[in-house]
């Protein structure tokens, strides 16, 4: 047990340099770009959603693949590699003398980062079935604390240069690798490996093999619509405050840093005790509930503190994630886990390329001169997302989890 939890320490430190280091590189992005091609921020932000296209595709393509050998190989040598290639793509970035060198760098970083699947494989290797569910939030958990601490510090960075800041990430990335190199244990036993197979490490064949298991083409296709949704917000949260509230720089910055230490409260801690207090079915159903409550909410919010207080809405939503993707690891062998997440970020990396635009478009056409006037028009759109991705849910799980999903009476 104290391996265990020594191993799932690891794995958030991991997660939360990791997302440090993307966090702290975004608000110098399109300066740097801005100083290699020498145009405006509007052809700046051009570039940079390429840049983002360029990355989802590559982590759509390489993440089964990164899975399946984590499944053949053991979780440890994959994380360890992504590691080490996200510290030399830092360092790329840092020193890239041309625009066309960013887009290299972005493709390298999206085959490179295997960290999340990997880590998501592994902590289905050191979790029970009950403890789980709880375990996942430290996925949320790290990603809400690293984007308090990753833009906060990019921007002071970004003060001695537009480059420094990716100097810091890949000394961080490059630590991190040290660190698990003499420290993290390897989770997949011997016994629970599998050949690795090209067949099925492309992202259509490992997508087709979950028809295997009904229940999770189901929920698979909830969470594609949790994914998307919560672009709603991701996206557009900076547009729909300046438009409606006219906000400055700094109380979006305050603004994300409460979303973020919400998302990290509720799933690195309260999931522990609502998850094993409702059962995974109905965490799913409630979270849901939270999140589309909290797209209305700020959809119709009219003050600025509304906005702040609503973030506590919709951020309890968080328990939702982590529950589903707990049941769904459930149905799947111990040797197809790296398979498993390995097809859910590839799902997320789609769902990154389709979510901003689809938001953003939605934002742009009910600004226009001429439009109905309805910048909260996407959330009202994810908050239908949410409550079409709760029914499908309940549809599925009514059959095959009602009778195993009941609350824990007892903690482990």
């Amino acid at each position: 047990m104290a391996q265990k939890k020594s191993a799932l320490i690891f794995i958030f430190i991991t997660l939360l340099i990791d997302i440090i280091g993307l966090g702290v590189i975004i608000p110098v992005v399109p300066a740097l770009i801005q100083e290699l091609t020498g145009g405006t921020v509007s052809e700046a932000s051009v570039y940079g959603g390429w840049m983002s296209f360029a990355y989802a595709l590559m982590q759509f393509l390489c993440a089964p693949i990164m899975g399946g050998l984590s499944d053949r190989f053991g979780r440890r040598p994959v994380l360890l590699a992504s590691l080490f290639g996200f510290g030399m793509d830092y360092l790329f970035l840092a020193f890239a003398p041309t625009l066309a060198w960013l887009f290299v760098g972005r493709v390298i970083a999206g085959i490179m980062g295997a960290s999340f699947t990997t880590a998501a494989a592994y902590i289905a290797d050191v979790s029970t079935p009950e403890t789980r569910a709880q375990n996942f939030g430290i996925i949320g958990a790290a990603f809400g604390l690293g984007f308090i601490i990753g833009p906060f510090l990019g921007g002071v960075l970004g003060e001695y240069g537009s480059r420094v800041p990716f100097m810091v990430s890949a000394a961080l990335s490059l630590i991190n690798w040290l660190y698990g190199f003499f420290i993290l244990p390897e989770s997949l036993k011997p016994e629970n490996r599998r050949k690795f197979e090209w067949s099925r490490a492309n992202p259509v064949s490992s997508l087709t093999r979950l028809k295997r298991y009904p229940v999770i083409l189901g929920l698979v296709v909830s969470l594609i619509l949790i994914y998307i949704s919560a672009h709603a917000v991701q996206t557009n949260w900076v547009y729909y405050t300046e438009e409606k509230f006219a906000w400055d720089h700094k109380t979006v910055g305050i603004s994300l840093a409460l979303v973020g230490a919400m998302f990290a409260i509720v799933q690195g801690g309260l999931i522990r005790i609502i998850i094993p207090k409702l059962g995974q079915a109905r965490s799913v159903y409630v979270g849901l509930g939270f999140t589309a409550a909290g797209f209305v909410l700020y959809a119709l919010a009219t003050k600025t503190w509304m906005m702040f207080t609503f973030t506590v809405v919709y951020c309890m939503g968080g328990i939702a994630g982590p529950a589903l993707q707990g049941i769904i690891s459930t149905q799947v062998p111990a040797n197809e886990q790296g398979e498993l997440q390995g097809a859910l970020t590839s799902l997320m990396s789609v769902t990154s390329i389709i979510g901003p635009l689809l938001m953003t478009s939605i934002f742009a056409y009910f600004t226009m001169p001429g439009h109905t006037y309805l910048p909260g028009a996407p959330m009202l759109l994810g908050a239908v997302l949410s409550i079409t991705a709760t029914l499908l849910a309940r549809r599925n799980l009514k059959r095959t989890m009602m009778g195993k999903d009941r609350p824990a009476t007892t903690t482990v």
